[in-house]
């Protein structure tokens, strides 16, 4: 069997070189044709024969059809050596063990990464991937689809999830397990539609499984008789039997059979095509096994103490090859632990790096407070007061202001907002206003000029305000930008036009970001750069829970409105089923009869505003012509061009129109005091604190107002988060509910926290980060710039963690 072994290595190699023709002297059709000659038998002259007409004019062929010449080569020589049976202790075994599956040697993958590669290693953590023995061009693009681009990102891509190892008599319907069996049966076939189905039979000593795959005939090829699989997903049911549909799957290797021995755990690592978990994971083996005692450990030795953490070495084997699972949980724990310190030191150098810049100090007149509430139509709440106390005992220190103002829906948050932006007007200096989208930037506009005029004649002055938006047309924008630069403009309002380098301020002083969550800190940061260190005031429309803004925004001080404004009434709101709908529509119509106006929020599709548009688009012909025929009926959504959304928002605002049909763009900052009913469709596929958002734009004014939740799957209103806003107005608590059931990434929305991917930790795990705030403020109070030796490695740490970020050391 020599000669076979011989051929198996040939064409790995030639695989490894990309199919180039070049693995053996003459080519690999001529080599092919001298090995039949030394290896053909009586016994398997038929079977030679076969492999040899497989690599016909191979040396003509592309290399896709090289590729597909070689598996066919392989799976027939696969023919000669079949997997020996397993041993007899397997089948007197009460349970199985993966030692009881032997691999047979030709059961191995061809292409998996020599340990010669890393025999002699000339390179470092830093180094490209293609340094990596093995590791060609195309290879090293299927690694960047997974964020792999060094061998140091290579060592920490973790495992995503640990599944137990089961025999297959334990498996129970809906279990997410790994099973190893044998193949004792393969069915390939079609149904009388055309459909492609394959039944794979797995057998241990326990028991057996059907495994089944659908539409993917090529599987055929990866599955061979009396071989063994590690097999790993959700057991399902088919016909009243136990069953794996489409599931992950491997052969057993020595390798692997090592691990599943040891752990009894199966680590599923991220995939993409063209990586395969064996490749991958002996790969991780031997990086993993080279360089896990290599690479420093940068967090100090007492703060591993004190924490009762893992050492890195120790933490990178268990958590890619975990001794227990006890071990992998620690592992676990130690880089969950890291990463939660890495932002709670960035945010906390971020926010030195800051206060020790020179700022200008805001004089605030002793009477300030008496004359600001005397320019309102209405009384301040004692949270407005509070809140608006904090900031301004900020403007009047040299250091610049960076608060977190955050408040429930109608909290009143704009008018806290006005203290400190009339403020800096008092003190003829600028200040500036920043808002995520076009149309909140119109809403502040709006709301300032109605405001701002009489706040202003309190203290004799006239302000000039200013729009900028990127829809003003260029000569607009050029003309806007030239008056601000000139000091023509005491107050600019506008989107992220403000922070283009074309815009100079002349005397920034002051200025307010409205939707923080929507800004990452280098949005922060190039606001900063407009004026001398301007005082910052950020402000949060959605209730953010206290622990998650001290570690988001712990750069930030935190003033937080947490008391309505009187005589608001709750919001009743109500989730429909399917079959309700009519009923919703029904009451629409009445409410509107009774000079009432209406929001319809189309279902969130996906985050795709041309998708979302089509919807919304849908819906408003449906509605005008089926449903509400004899209503006006507006439509907006966020592939419209912003002055036609605002001419439709005017006339909705105006009372033109009695229905206002929206996508998600209608989340903040639109104020219409006659509509006081909302249905929302598909509401099941919002989350509680996005629907409360929608919740706010109606209550605004004397009469009741109503939120109709429909459903878009019957019994979904039995989902527990469903009951929790029905019965909930409160927007903080609500946000808790939504943290703990969607996590901060979904929270935020994607890519929105302005935080740095986390590969293991969770922003909802209180306690940790409670721990890792602690720790970090006791670094800090020690070494205020990570200047101390044992901190060096911490410093390069975080800059790496926060890269592409807004770098904070």
């Amino acid at each position: 069997m020599s000669t076979i072994n011989e051929l198996a290595k040939v064409l790995a190699l030639e695989q490894s070189k990309g199919y180039t023709n070049k693995s053996a002297v003459g080519g690999i059709e001529t080599y092919v044709e001298h090995w039949a000659k030394r290896t053909r038998t009586p016994d398997n002259q038929d079977l030679i024969a076969q492999i040899v007409h497989s690599f016909e004019n191979y040396g003509q062929a592309e290399p896709s059809q090289r590729q597909a010449m070689i598996e066919r080569a392989l799976a027939l020589t696969r023919q000669f050596a079949p997997a020996p049976p397993p041993p007899q202790a397997a089948k007197r075994a009460a349970t199985f063990s993966p030692s009881t599956a032997t691999p047979s040697p030709d059961q191995e993958p061809e292409d998996l990464p020599s340990d010669k590669s890393f025999a002699r290693i000339d390179y470092g953590l830093d180094a490209p991937v293609t340094r990596i023995s093995g590791v060609g061009p195309g290879r090293s693009s299927q690694l960047e689809r997974l964020g792999i681009f060094t061998v140091r990102d290579l060592l920490y891509h973790f495992p995503r999830a640990y599944r137990p190892l089961k025999t297959i008599s334990e498996l129970m319907f809906g279990d997410v397990a790994t099973v190893v069996g044998q193949v004792t049966h393969l069915n390939d076939y079609k149904t009388r539609n055309g459909f492609h189905i394959m039944d794979v039979v797995l057998m241990d000593a326990t028991g057996g499984i059907t495994v089944k795959f659908f539409k993917q005939p090529w599987l055929a090829k990866q599955f061979h008789l009396r071989h063994y699989y590690v097999v790993s997903g959700k057991v399902d049911r088919d016909l009243n039997k136990l069953s794996f549909k489409a599931p992950e799957f491997e052969p057993l290797t020595h390798e692997l059979q090592r691990l599943l021995e040891t752990a009894r755990v199966y680590p599923v690592y991220p995939l993409t095509e063209g990586v395969k978990a064996a490749w991958l994971r002996k790969m991780e083996r031997q990086i993993v096994g080279y360089w896990a005692d290599k690479t420093p450990d940068p967090l100090p030795p007492e703060v591993r103490q004190n924490a009762h953490l893992m050492t890195l070495p120790n933490a990178l084997h268990e958590i890619h090859f975990p001794s227990s699972m006890q071990s992998m949980h620690a592992a676990r724990h130690r880089f969950a632990f890291e990463e939660l310190l890495y932002i709670q030191l960035g945010v906390l150098l971020q926010r030195q790096r800051w206060q020790q810049e020179p700022g200008k100090a805001i004089l605030v007149a002793l009477d300030f407070m008496e004359r600001f509430a005397r320019g309102l139509p209405y009384a301040l709440t004692d949270a407005q007061q509070r809140a608006i106390g904090e900031i301004l005992r900020d403007l009047e220190r040299p250091v610049p202001m960076s608060r977190l103002l955050q408040g429930d829906v109608g909290a009143g948050k704009t008018v806290v907002a006005a203290a400190p932006l009339l403020a800096a007007l008092t003190n003829q200096t600028q200040a500036a206003l920043m808002a995520p989208t076009e149309i909140l930037a119109e809403q502040h506009y709006n709301t300032i000029q109605k405001i701002l005029p009489e706040l202003a004649s309190q203290f004799g002055l006239t302000p000039r305000v200013g729009k900028l938006i990127g829809s003003m047309r260029p000569r607009e924008k050029q003309e806007m930008a030239q008056r601000i630069a000139a000091g023509e403009i005491d107050l600019a309002i506008g989107t992220h036009a403000l922070i283009q380098e074309s815009v100079v301020f002349a005397n920034l002083t002051c200025a307010v970001i409205d939707e923080q969550h929507r800004f990452g800190v280098n949005q922060r940061s190039a606001l900063r750069q407009k004026g001398f260190n301007p005082h910052i005031l950020v402000m949060s429309a959605t209730p953010i829970p206290r622990t998650l803004a001290l570690t988001v925004f712990g750069d930030l001080d935190l003033s937080i409105l947490d008391e309505l404004p009187p005589g608001r009434t709750p919001i009743k709101t109500k989730w429909l089923e399917p079959k309700e709908r009519e009923r919703g529509y029904a009451f629409i119509h009445k409410q509107i009869r009774e000079g009432r106006q209406a929001f319809v929020i189309c279902p969130l599709i996906e985050e795709s505003e041309a998708i979302d548009a089509k919807a919304a688009v849908e819906e408003y012909d449906n509605l005008r012509t089926q449903i509400f025929p004899d209503l006006r009926i507006g439509l907006v959504h966020g592939k419209m061009r912003p002055t036609d959304k605002e001419t439709v928002m005017e006339a909705f605002r105006a009372g033109e129109l009695d229905i206002l049909v929206a996508t998600s763009v209608i989340e903040v900052g639109i104020d219409v005091p006659n509509a006081t009913v909302m249905l929302i469709e598909g509401a099941d596929r919002f989350g509680l604190a996005q629907l409360h958002q929608f919740r706010g734009r109606v209550g605004r004014g004397a009469h009741q107002s109503y939120c109709m939740l429909l459903a878009e799957k019957s019994g979904s209103t039995s989902d527990e988060r469903l009951q929790v806003i029905e019965n909930t107005q409160d927007g903080f608590k609500l946000a808790e509910a939504d943290l703990l059931l969607r996590g901060p990434g979904e929270f935020f929305g994607s890519r929105q926290s302005g935080l740095p991917d986390l590969k293991v930790a969770q922003l909802t795990d209180v306690k940790l980060l409670e721990q890792a705030r602690h720790t970090a403020a006791a670094i800090f109070a020690r070494d205020p710039k990570l200047q101390a030796p044992e901190n060096q490695l911490l410093k390069k740490g975080i800059s790496a963690f926060w890269k592409g970020e807004g770098d904070p050391s």
